[in-house]
């Protein structure tokens, strides 16, 4: 694809915009052919600012997080995001077409991360990841020690086996029941697989619910289904096809990078054969990515080596990035410290803003033994006004359907994604 106008238009827009700039790359390891790559800076320079990666792949920086780095900048702190390469402002050659798919290579990413340090005069940062963020964060850590001053992995990832802690974690709670809070939960969900009522999606949606609501919202989205009303569980499932699926221009554009995830982080798993498998899901939810091949770093082999400051934030009801795989990466890292958000799902940048603000400021501030004491206070501060007016809205839809009655009988249908 190449670039029509109007989203040339916004392009030209956001490289107007303060900080930006672009920094020559290759689009191939081994090509003579470059591409601008962008990158944006925020806040009174210093000299080891704040990088922040984002998940995905496929979250756009520049546009995206342009709020947070405003009100990060406001605090005091030098944030430096890249848009990553086939993603919004770093998506095309000079001539206007899609970088190709060898230009999409987590090795190719984590290098990028060296050479804006390198465009802006910065020899140490601390980079915070998110996510698939943590992944490159950490491939930064493997392929450039020395530009590392301190790291933060907010639901981080270790390597393609997390699939396991994936699955043992879903199934746990809501399958099995083992946890106070969803004993009832896993019962109706038990009961809906039963009945067909509950397709891949809708467990992987179900565990989205969990962690970025609480149990008390998705206790409501279940009694719906078993009730046969469907109409704000699918208008969710269709808010998470399009999460996965479809471009938001300069926001989140997964249609390229995508195969990243696939091909060197086993996003799509081979299938066990049990109920919620999340291997399952992203396969359906697959557009037209490529098998796992293989994952470019052994973290486990690796980590033991880091030797700078690091926190590791984890999400008490995160079944996307579970507890488990940051205890793993916690325990691997000498000196890293564990801050556990009990409340919280995955990634605190995104939905937990003031808490990671102040793990942050807690990390520049040399302050980082000190979180764990902190964790509890770090989880009741609220998340942005947009995510409570998110949950407010989804809470108060359950109970708005619940209390009217169906005009007429309605036959329950299996719930899908499309």
């Amino acid at each position: 694809m190449t670039m029509n106008a109007k989203r040339r238009r916004a392009h030209d827009r956001l490289a107007a915009l303060p900080g930006v700039r672009a920094v020559r790359r290759p689009i191939r390891p081994d090509g003579t052919e470059d591409f601008d790559l962008f990158y944006v800076r925020t806040g009174r320079k210093s000299m080891n600012p704040l990088v922040v990666i984002p998940g995905g792949p496929g979250a756009a920086s520049i546009a995206l997080y342009r709020g947070f780095r405003r009100r990060a900048a406001a605090e005091g702190l030098d944030v430096i995001m890249i848009e990553h390469r086939g993603v919004g402002m770093s998506r095309h050659d000079d001539g206007g077409t899609d970088l190709p798919p060898e230009a999409l290579t987590i090795d190719q990413v984590v290098d990028d991360v060296a050479a804006v340090l390198d465009d802006a005069h910065v020899a140490k940062a601390t980079i915070y990841g998110t996510s698939y963020g943590t992944y490159v964060a950490a491939g930064v850590g493997v392929r450039h020690p020395d530009r590392v001053h301190a790291m933060i992995l907010d639901s981080p990832v270790l390597s393609a086996d997390d699939i396991d802690a994936v699955r043992e974690a879903t199934r746990r709670l809501l399958w099995d029941g083992e946890s106070p809070d969803t004993a009832d939960l896993a019962a109706k969900v038990r009961q809906l697989v039963d009945q067909q009522k509950f397709s891949p999606q809708a467990a992987q949606l179900a565990a989205a619910v969990y962690g970025f609501a609480g149990p008390a919202v998705l206790r409501r989205q279940l009694d719906l289904l078993l009730a046969g009303r469907l109409a704000l569980w699918s208008a969710l499932d269709r808010g998470a096809r399009f999460l996965f699926e479809r471009k938001a221009p300069y926001r989140h554009e997964p249609d390229l990078v995508g195969r990243i995830g696939y091909r060197e982080l086993n996003y799509a798993a081979a299938p066990d054969g049990k109920p919620l498998d999340p291997a399952v899901a992203y396969r359906e939810f697959d557009v037209d990515t490529t098998e796992f091949e293989a994952e470019p770093f052994d973290l486990v082999d690796a980590m033991p080596k880091f030797g700078w400051p690091t926190v590791v934030i984890s999400g008490g009801r995160d079944l996307i990035t579970p507890p488990a795989v940051a205890d793993r990466i916690a325990s691997l890292i000498p000196g890293a410290v564990l801050v556990r958000l009990a409340s919280a799902g995955h990634s605190a940048i995104d939905l937990r803003e003031r808490a990671a603000l102040d793990i942050i400021k807690a990390t520049y501030d040399g302050a980082t033994l000190g979180l764990p004491a902190r964790a509890r206070k770090l989880d009741a501060a609220p998340g942005g006004l947009g995510v409570r007016l998110v949950i407010w809205a989804i809470a108060g839809a359950a109970v708005v359907e619940k209390a009217v009655p169906a005009a007429v009988p309605r036959t329950v249908r299996r719930v899908t994604a499309s």
